[in-house]
């Protein structure tokens, strides 16, 4: 065993995270059980405290065909004078996010699909999440996009504010999205500019509010179908 002192008896207490660390980016402090704290609650949940952490962004190399796709992206960006569309790209537990702006969601899905380097040919999955605690980007619009060509899944975000919940539609790219903005739309409130048809796909037409937001009700009255209406067959809204 070495006679040098420990961390501890040198007085400098070993570090717990690693110099090297990447530090994540801390949006919100969510306390109390399902983010509610006045409910009187003896249970012990009324206490908790969870912290929302996003990863950073992360520095090239990417790795493996990842940095292959980014370059790619850029290069047909770059060409179609959208410079500044990827705000950031994230690689965390062996996936790849590109984050990008709204204003160019559509010209960035446009060419990952249709470019031959890239062919990322199906949307597999279009959703949404809502952090109030971050102003100005309150609301996210996740695509998973998936190359059979490569075999290659990448994952596209881009963000809205709650006060200008506009993005633009992708079905005229991927088709497969449509009901999925439709769900996105009905239980998260963003508006897809574009989309053929965007009506309630869960919730009556007349449904207040958008139920899977963070500052939506948590239940009971009013919330459970008071004041809701089911129209018959013959009067309600055509699908087509």
């Amino acid at each position: 065993m070495s006679d040098e002192p420990t961390p501890d008896e040198a007085g400098t207490p070993a570090p717990v995270v690693p110099a090297d660390a990447a530090q994540l980016e801390v949006i919100d402090v969510r306390r109390g059980s399902f983010g509610t704290g006045d409910t009187g609650d003896t249970s012990g949940f009324g206490g908790l405290n969870r912290v929302i952490a996003m990863p950073p962004a992360s520095a090239r190399p990417f790795g493996g065909w990842f940095d292959e796709v980014a370059d790619l992206l850029e290069a047909r960006l770059t060409e179609a004078g959208h410079t500044g569309a990827v705000e950031k790209v994230v690689v965390d537990r062996g996936e790849i996010t590109f984050h990008v702006t709204r204003q160019a969601l559509l010209e960035v899905v446009t060419h990952l699909r249709n470019d031959p380097g890239l062919r990322f040919e199906f949307c597999s999955s279009l959703s949404a999440v809502h952090y109030p605690a971050e102003t100005g980007r309150e609301l996210h619009v996740v695509l998973h996009l998936l190359s059979m060509t490569h075999r290659r899944r990448i994952r596209v975000e881009a963000t809205a504010p709650d006060t200008d919940p506009h993005v633009p539609s992708v079905v005229s790219i991927y088709p497969t999205a449509d009901w999925h903005e439709r769900e996105a739309w009905d239980m998260f409130g963003l508006v897809f500019d574009g989309h053929p048809a965007l009506t309630r796909i869960l919730m009556p037409d007349d449904w207040p509010g958008h139920p899977q937001r963070k500052d939506y009700p948590l239940g009971g009255i009013p919330v459970e179908y008071k004041g809701a209406t089911v129209p018959p067959p013959d009067e309600r809204r055509s699908y087509s």
